[in-house]
């Protein structure tokens, strides 16, 4: 079976390994076009391409996946068919029928659960207990195709999307060939998805990723699990945007004083002498971390990357007297 493999980022490496390892005909690759990267800007391969070049694999790397020239480009190439791991574009009908058999997809949630542009995120922000990766035929419609395989994984608790979507690329990886041993085998059943129960997992970008204070706290911590690490879950503290990860829920018996003071101080209520309003860094102490109120209780945050600075832990961020007790996220 010859394959043309359409992937970018380092989610989709494992897959296309994979294919390479188990000795299928890899034919071509087709990834996004060198971006700028790093300090001097200078212009980088997508990761896919750059194991595509180690083994000495055919590149495209079209603005767009369209027109003659590209089909021409692809077609020569002769797969009988297309795997499409976080390609990043929307691929046409015609591109899509190109091989003789199709196009496949690996897909990151339990179809048709989360579909869109980025699955792994929202199942962590809404606060899934579990997720996984399925294996679909491509139709025009985004995500809606037959389900060939799926294989469900649980989300542990305190895991980040960085952390989930390492999992899921190895898990889809052999999703991937059990898949293509079901259709080599003619094994496999297609099944149709529920579009009524369809749920959408939209391209996460900087607005999005800001925190609400006024959410409660599981809700503030899923979400800052969620944008961990690009593009990171952020906040305004007096006018100075600052990301936060590695969150923990605090329950509100812990937020509310007089117990909020450690020994160290740092530390206590409000001036109001009632509940800190949401927001308000109610303990700023090297040893225990940033404790920042909520609704229902708090979030006690590990790590901070203030502009301009790399990630560090919150004790640096401390100690550089970067964040108080009293000051305010908004």
């Amino acid at each position: 079976m010859r394959i043309l493999f359409w992937g970018t980022p380092a989610f989709a490496v494992p897959s296309l390994r994979a294919l390479e390892d188990e000795g299928f005909d890899v034919v071509g690759v087709v990834t996004q076009p060198d971006r700028p990267a790093g300090r001097g800007r200078r212009l980088q391969p997508s990761p896919v391409k750059q194991v595509a070049l180690e083994h000495g694999l055919p590149v495209l790397s079209p603005d767009r996946p369209r027109g003659e020239e590209f089909m021409e480009a692809a077609g020569a190439l002769a797969p009988d068919l297309s795997v499409v791991v976080a390609y990043g574009h929307i691929l046409k009908s015609e591109v899509l029928a190109l091989p003789p058999l199709g196009s496949i997809n690996v897909h990151a949630s339990l179809l048709p659960e989360l579909r869109g542009a980025a699955p792994i995120n929202w199942a962590i922000a809404r606060g899934f207990e579990e997720t996984g990766v399925s294996i679909m035929r491509m139709v025009s419609a985004m995500d809606a195709g037959a389900v060939i395989h799926q294989v469900t994984e649980p989300i542990f608790n305190d895991e980040t999307a960085s952390e989930l979507s390492l999992r899921l690329s190895e898990l889809g990886a052999q999703a991937l060939l059990e898949a293509l041993a079901l259709l080599g085998a003619g094994g496999a059943t297609e099944v149709e998805q529920d579009d009524d129960a369809a749920t959408f997992a939209p391209k996460i970008d900087r607005a999005v990723a800001r925190i609400d204070w006024s959410r409660p706290a599981a809700e503030v911590a899923n979400h800052v699990r969620a944008m961990d690490a690009v593009p990171g879950a952020w906040s305004e503290l007096e006018g100075t945007p600052v990301k936060l990860f590695r969150p923990r829920v605090v329950p509100l018996h812990v937020v509310v004083p007089p117990l909020v003071p450690g020994p160290s101080g740092n530390g206590g209520p409000p001036p109001s002498g009632g509940p800190p309003l949401p927001g308000a860094v109610v303990v700023a102490d090297p040893s225990r971390g940033v404790l920042v109120a909520t609704p229902d209780g708090g979030v006690l945050f590990a790590e901070a990357q203030p502009p301009g600075k790399r990630r560090m832990e919150v004790r640096d961020w401390i100690n550089g007297r970067g964040v108080e007790p009293g000051q305010c996220f908004e």
